[in-house]
């Protein structure tokens, strides 16, 4: 989540998963929580059983919804028109904070004013809601405080991303709900250690911590504690990769625990460029399909087969401890990496995990007071700068990282692909409750698989009826970048002239359909709609 609001530099949790139960009103927008994020969906049914309100929006009808004070099918790509209207709604009823937005915001004349361009007539016609919800969205979660917003990639997975954090930053500042206990704007992470990683550098413009790459001090004392000059360019985004790739800029890709070939929009580009590698290397512990592809497999270790440190969505770091031995010829990663560092020159001298954890604490303020010992208990969440430092429940308690809060005016565009004649329904991609992102851990799993052997597509009773599909049939889904055979499954989960397919299917990916175009800011691509076509195959229809 690059690019994200200043106020919310690092794109993680504001707050804690427990203060759900805290919380008196909770709007839950592009979350599938419970099949997705079981762990949160627990704190948000205990916020419910403790009287909280739940707002439900998305454009599928998911379980949360079933107890959701208020939920709503808003149409695919139009989040921020929705946003923008609770927000001209709660300003024309004085229901924002004004203390709040007077003492800790700044930009407040120029949002009003852009808010003035989005009234409930219009946003009702862009997000197909009608008048009366958009208001009753608006009240409950304005005037049930503190009120946490809760979202994960039906948000940031669009070529609007950021935007949409964006608004709904927009949002919480303009109610007071950033910077209190049980409030705040609380993206859920897509993987185990997502946070981690992107706090750790994994994201081609920073350091550990979110030190700039392109900062003088920050690039020096990196470049003084690894003895390397180091560039101060920004590096390239996954998305920028594989162009670079096709144009004979890059050579060479090292591939660590990732899964492209499943996990990319339009796919067969992906296969396309990954071919023209001179050399593919692949670090996992499954042969994934990226894997089959790799010049070179480098088998790494499972959590259960290392020490080290895992941090969270709620920013909590957490103890991992090895339980048994590498199978195999498998490593943990830090060690094949120092391995291949000494043997292309540069020797790394560390002896075990906790000795890098002990750099890492040298070079990232917001860890820095953690320890080995301190994080055995239960962990600690960042910023913990001093060892005497207890960690961080929530963020920006009583003011924000760049001072003030900014309030960011927005537009709504629509999404880069709409439906046309050749392509008349809309495409949104997601997780089932049995798998977990490509299904390279847990389509072995015989259970998990039995739970859910095939790939399938929901299509509404009405679309289904007109088309003479029926449940259990065969389709083919065609988009302008390929097409699949898949599964029908006849459900009232999705509206009208929409389609949903899990993204998990190797034989039946959806991401051949995606589309690859992308937020200019965060570079994640548009996963969460595009245009397709669905047709009954002959061999059925005769």
């Amino acid at each position: 989540m690059v690019g994200l609001a200043a106020a919310f530099g690092s794109g993680a949790m504001t707050n804690s998963l427990p203060e759900f139960a805290e919380s008196k009103a909770l709007f839950v927008i592009g979350s599938n929580t419970t099949e997705a994020h079981p762990i949160a969906a627990k704190w948000i049914y205990r916020g419910k059983m403790n009287g909280a309100k739940l707002i439900v929006a998305d454009p599928r009808s998911i379980q949360l919804a079933e107890m959701a004070d208020i939920a709503v099918h808003h149409r695919l790509g139009t989040d921020v028109a929705l946003i923008n209207g609770l927000m001209h709604i709660i300003l024309k009823e004085g229901w924002h904070d004004q203390d709040y937005v007077a003492q800790r915001c700044e930009g407040f004349e120029e949002l009003a004013a852009k808010l003035e361009e989005y009234p409930p007539d219009r946003v009702a016609e862009i997000t197909g809601l009608s008048v009366e919800a958009l208001r009753r969205i608006a009240e409950l979660y304005a005037n049930n405080k503190p009120a946490a917003i809760i979202y994960a990639m039906g948000i940031t997975q669009h070529t609007t991303g950021v935007d949409n954090v964006k608004s709904l930053a927009n949002l919480a500042m303009l109610t007071g709900n950033v910077g209190v206990l049980g409030g705040g704007v609380n993206p859920l992470r897509g993987q185990n250690n997502v946070q981690g990683a992107c706090d750790m550098g994994g994201l081609p413009n920073v350091f550990s911590g979110y030190q700039p790459v392109a900062d003088e001090a920050a690039n020096q004392k990196f470049s003084q504690a690894w003895g390397k000059d180091l560039p101060q360019k920004p590096g390239l985004t996954i998305t920028d990769m594989f162009p670079a790739i096709e144009e004979g800029k890059i050579k060479a890709l090292y591939v660590v625990g990732e899964n492209p070939m499943l996990s990319d929009p339009d796919l067969r580009h992906i296969e396309e460029a990954l071919k023209k590698l001179d050399l593919l290397i692949v670090q996992d512990i499954f042969l994934s399909q990226t894997a089959k592809l790799a010049h070179l497999v480098l088998p790494g270790t499972s959590f259960a087969e290392k020490d080290g440190t895992f941090t969270n969505t709620e920013r909590r770091v957490l103890m991992v401890r090895k339980a048994i031995e590498p199978i195999g010829q498998s490593r943990p990663d830090w060690q094949i990496i120092t391995d291949l560092a000494a043997r292309l020159g540069y020797p790394m001298e560390y002896s075990s995990a906790e000795d890098i954890f002990q750099e890492i604490r040298q070079l990232t303020p917001s860890y820095a007071g953690m320890t080995y010992a301190r994080l055995a208990p239960s962990g600690l969440q960042w910023p913990c700068p001093t060892e005497d430092h207890p960690g961080t429940m929530y963020l920006h308690k009583d003011r924000f990282t760049r001072g003030k809060g900014l309030f960011t005016p927005i537009d709504y565009k629509p999404p880069a692909e709409v439906v046309d004649p050749d392509y008349p329904l809309w495409l949104t991609t997601g997780r089932t409750f049995v798998h977990f992102h490509t299904g390279t851990m847990t389509r072995v799993s015989p259970s998990l698989h039995h739970e859910q052997e095939t790939a399938y597509m929901e299509i509404n009773p009405t679309d289904a009826r007109e088309m003479g599909i029926k449940d259990g049939e065969r389709v083919r889904v065609s988009s302008r970048r390929g097409e699949i055979q898949i599964k029908a499954k006849v459900s009232r989960k999705v509206d009208r002239g929409i389609v949903f397919i899990p993204f998990h299917f190797a034989e039946a990916a959806a991401n051949v359909l995606t589309n690859p175009a992308y937020d200019p800011t965060a570079k994640i691509p548009e996963f969460k709609v595009c245009a397709v076509k669905v047709e009954k195959l002959a061999a059925q229809a005769a």
